[in-house]
């Protein structure tokens, strides 16, 4: 082989491999029955932690930075039936937001978001032959905490992009994600038709807000991350606030990781999706 094939050829294979690496970044379509990771410019968050009482949980909402942007990566899940859903009312609409575990702030990091929950479980065929929702399983940033304002900004852009049933938007989350569930709910209860707060915590003085909304809570009565009292003591101050719509379970014996045991219940979905 002369100099000028042996170039030539290695110019052609080099190309090929580079247009290879490019085709491989772009992203992958959405389509029913499959997990794709999605992007979208959003404020910035500026929600951190607080200490009350020597216990770390979620104040007071704090507002977006509307001065700054940050990417949002989250994975988008559309269920097998959504062409069908589409042509009645739109599919159901389930928020799904994860623990501090999983948070990340660099594209590969988005892998982490599946390690838990409904995001895990609907790589399953057929966990998925059952689900019925729009499924937005975002990441909340390293170091910092979910931002209600945030989120509904994203949920805003989800159902302007695809077609959602509005009056079946759903939301759930696990420790940090229970705490984000409480701060939603009490931002715009009338906006969930129902939740699923799992070893979290919020706010008694929220009680009043979210006496309407259909709301199960779990929690492992050995939690030593986030105490079960913190679950206890939402639940006792909406019932005394004239809410009967809300469901306490309290698993014997269950540690922090109560989030496995909720999310394996078929009655939870059974239920949720009665709302």
């Amino acid at each position: 082989m002369d100099n000028q094939s042996f170039w030539t050829i290695f110019s052609l294979a080099f190309f090929l491999s580079f247009c290879g690496t490019v085709w491989s970044e772009e992203p992958e379509t959405a389509a029913p029955g499959k997990q794709v990771v999605e992007t979208i410019e959003l404020p910035a968050s500026t929600s951190t932690w607080d200490y009350i009482d020597g216990i770390r949980l979620i104040g007071e909402p704090r507002p977006v930075d509307d001065t700054k942007t940050e990417t949002v990566r989250y994975w988008l899940y559309l269920p097998l039936d959504y062409e069908q859903a589409v042509a009645i009312d739109g599919a159901p609409l389930f928020l799904f937001l994860h623990g501090a575990g999983e948070r990340g702030s660099e594209p590969d990091e988005i892998s982490k978001v599946k390690v838990h929950g409904p995001p895990k479980l609907l790589d399953k065929p057929e966990f998925q032959k059952h689900w019925p929702c729009v499924t937005v399983s975002p990441q909340c940033k390293r170091g910092f905490a979910w931002s209600p304002e945030q989120l509904f900004l994203l949920l805003d852009a989800v159902e302007k992009k695809y077609k959602v049933d509005k009056k079946r938007v759903y939301v759930s989350g696990l420790s940090m994600g229970g705490f984000g569930t409480w701060m939603l709910l009490q931002a715009e209860p009338e906006r969930f038709a129902a939740a699923a707060a799992i070893c979290g915590g919020a706010k008694p003085q929220w009680a009043p807000k979210l006496v309407n909304v259909p709301i199960w809570v779990f929690h492992g009565n050995k939690d030593n991350v986030v105490p079960c009292k913190l679950s206890e003591i939402i639940v006792d101050a909406v019932r005394k606030a004239g809410g009967c719509k809300i469901i306490l379970t309290v698993f014997e014996d269950v540690g922090h990781d109560s989030w496995v045991a909720a999310y394996d219940n078929q009655l939870l979905y059974d239920w949720m999706f009665a709302q």
